[in-house]
Order: C-alpha cells, then sequence, then structure tokens
C-alpha cells in the first residue's frame, strides 16, 4: 500500500510539472511607440540648420522619454512638401513636423484636412488651428548681441551681413544685428559700418535661395572685397560658402545662425566667432512631451532670451579670444532686453 501512495505521488508530480511547462508564461507588453515624423525642407536633415536642429529635438525626446520614434522625409524640391507631409498622413504619425515657412501653404492645407492629426511647424507663428503648434523666435535679440559682440572684435570697422531670401522671419536677424551694431557705436562712440542691410531702406545682399554654397561664396569674397572682416550669413547651408573663403584667404570670422557653427563645422572653428541661436529643438522636445502627456494644443509657442529659444553662443576655438570685459557688456545687455529698455527691432517695421 505504502508503494501505491508513493506511485501516485510521482504520478500527481509528474503531471503537475507538465502542466506548468505547457502553459507559456503571458508575454510582457510593451507600450506603444509615438511616432514623430520631420518633413525637411529642401537643405536637408544634415543642412546644419533648421532641419537638423529640429531633428536634434526629435533625437532629444528619444533620449528622454524612451517611448518615441523618430522618423524625417527629405524634401528635394518644393513640390516634395505635400507629397512627403501627405506620405506621413498616410502612415498615422502621432506628429508631422514641417520645417520652415516654405511649408506653411503645404501644412495649412493638411491641417486643414485632417483635424485630428498634430502639427508642429517651425518658424511659422501665424496660423491658428487646433491641431497645429507653430513657433516663432525673437532671433533679433540674438543677433543684437551678436551684432554687439562684432562691433567690439571688428579690426577693419567694417561688418557684413545677407540673406537667403528676405521676409520678416529672416530680415529680424538682420535688424538685430545692425541694431547691435549701432547700439556699440552709441555706447562707445564708434563709427562700425554695417554692409549687406539697411534698417532704415530695408535693403540688403539677398542671393535668393538657401541651398548655393556657390552664392555664399560670391558673397563672402564681396562683402570681405569691400573690407568686411566679420560677417553673418543668414542662408542656412549658403553660409557654408563663405565659411570656406575665410578658411581660403586664412583670414575673417563668421557669426553663425541657428545653431552652434563651430560645433557643427569642428574642422572651420577657427573662423568661427559666434552663433546666433535659434533653439528650434527645445519647441520639438518640449511639443512631443505635449503629445505623449496629451497637453497639445493649437498654439503659437515665441523662443526668446528669457525661455531659452534664443540666445549667443561663443565659437569654441574663438570664443576664448573675446575679451572677458567685452563678454560681460553683453550678458549686462539681456535683462535690458527682456525688460524691453533696449529694442532690437526698428519701430513700427514689423
Amino acid at each position: 500500500m505504502k508503494k501505491l501512495y508513493t506511485l501516485l505521488a510521482v504520478l500527481v508530480s509528474a503531471a503537475l510539472l507538465l502542466t506548468a511547462c505547457g502553459t507559456p508564461a503571458p508575454a510582457a507588453t510593451e507600450a506603444p511607440k509615438v511616432k514623430i515624423c520631420q518633413v525637411t525642407d529642401t537643405g536637408g536633415i544634415d543642412d546644419k540648420s533648421f532641419n537638423s536642429t529640429a531633428w536634434k529635438g526629435v533625437e532629444d525626446a528619444i533620449k528622454k522619454y524612451g517611448n518615441v520614434e523618430g522618423k524625417y522625409l527629405e524634401s528635394q524640391q518644393q513640390a516634395d512638401y505635400e507629397v512627403n507631409i501627405n506620405a506621413f498622413l498616410s502612415e498615422k504619425c502621432d506628429l508631422i513636423i514641417p520645417v520652415g515657412f516654405l511649408l506653411a501653404d503645404a501644412t495649412t492645407a493638411a491641417a486643414t484636412a485632417n483635424p485630428n492629426q498634430k502639427f508642429a511647424i517651425i518658424d511659422v507663428d501665424y496660423l491658428a488651428f487646433p491641431n497645429l503648434r507653430g513657433s516663432g523666435f525673437a532671433i533679433d535679440q540674438s543677433t543684437f548681441l551678436n551684432g554687439y559682440l562684432a562691433a567690439g572684435m571688428t579690426k577693419t570697422g567694417k561688418v557684413g551681413t545677407y540673406v537667403g531670401i528676405a521676409f520678416p522671419a529672416t530680415t529680424k536677424f538682420m535688424d538685430g544685428f545692425a541694431l547691435g551694431v549701432a547700439y556699440y557705436n552709441q555706447v562707445k562712440g564708434t563709427k562700425v559700418e554695417v554692409l549687406g542691410w539697411d534698417v532704415a531702406t530695408r535693403q540688403g545682399l539677398e542671393v535668393g535661395n538657401f541651398e548655393s554654397t556657390d552664392d555664399g561664396r560670391k558673397m563672402g569674397e564681396q562683402l570681405m572685397d569691400e573690407g568686411a572682416d566679420i560677417i553673418m550669413p543668414v542662408a542656412g547651408p549658403v553660409g557654408l560658402g563663405t565659411l570656406a573663403v575665410m578658411e581660403e584667404r586664412g583670414s575673417g570670422m563668421l557669426i553663425g545662425v541657428d545653431n552652434d557653427w563651430s560645433l557643427a563645422n569642428p574642422d572651420k572653428a577657427g573662423f568661427i566667432l559666434s552663433s546666433a541661436m535659434k533653439n528650434m529643438d527645445v519647441f520639438v522636445t518640449e511639443t512631443i512631451g505635449q503629445v505623449i502627456d496629451g497637453s497639445f494644443k493649437g498654439e503659437n509657442w515665441i523662443g526668446n532670451l528669457q525661455n531659452g529659444g534664443v540666445g549667443i553662443s561663443y565659437g569654441s576655438k574663438l570664443g576664448a579670444s573675446i575679451p572677458a570685459e567685452l563678454k560681460a557688456e553683453i550678458d549686462a545687455l539681456i535683462p535690458k532686453i527682456q525688460s524691453g529698455e533696449i529694442k532690437t527691432l526698428p519701430e513700427g517695421v514689423y
């Protein structure tokens, strides 16, 4: 009898073991990723300007939140804007990020036709849709600081600037720059001259695009031949042509725009004095966070000195050559700009 009980116990244990082995453990469920889709302008994702800075915001969100998937489509020509946005509409992205004012019309059409699709457009702050978050930047605040810096660092008494395509978002760069130079002249009693932009007449140098480095080369040669030893191109990748001229001549200093050009172009950092930062990545990462936590709403966000949307970044190499006194003067300008004591745009223009 004892042997029978033992045998039964063994059989029961075996049956329980087989049952346990035959029942698969429930698979761990992973939260679905938030799909973020960026449509670039024609400069491409590695333009060292708008597209790459906006993409950095996506990459920062991936690191910060984890459950984010980033994708992008590059526009080779303006006809691609609508095509690429429609492609992402079909993929049911959680957020579509068109980069730049040239995509405003295609974004308007898509946002109107697809009210449940969320959009966040870079450098467009004049659209109003409940499913669209726009962004603008008080870049004049940043370029004012850079203009003051340029006036304090020039050896020839002449500094220059030019634009890719002139419209309010780009002429604000040059207005701030020219007014920063003018303020330095007012404070110091100097007569530093700005070539390439006249705040009063609204006239200046314009290449007509944001792609051609050959045009940037021509503008750089022209301005340097006229005596400018510091140049601020407001033209995205076009400015790389100007930077190449400086490297070839072994002279001149460039002020980058949108992102830190000394970090984006480390091999030419010896010619980059500073950069007027337009921190589009801050806007992108913040917007993705709103999509994730459900607080997204249609509104226009304006980046300024106070919220970190704009700023000045000294060159990684040349920054050390800027006198501490001049840097202190620039720091002292910031609260005066924030309070409105110092105006960084011409009255009645915008």
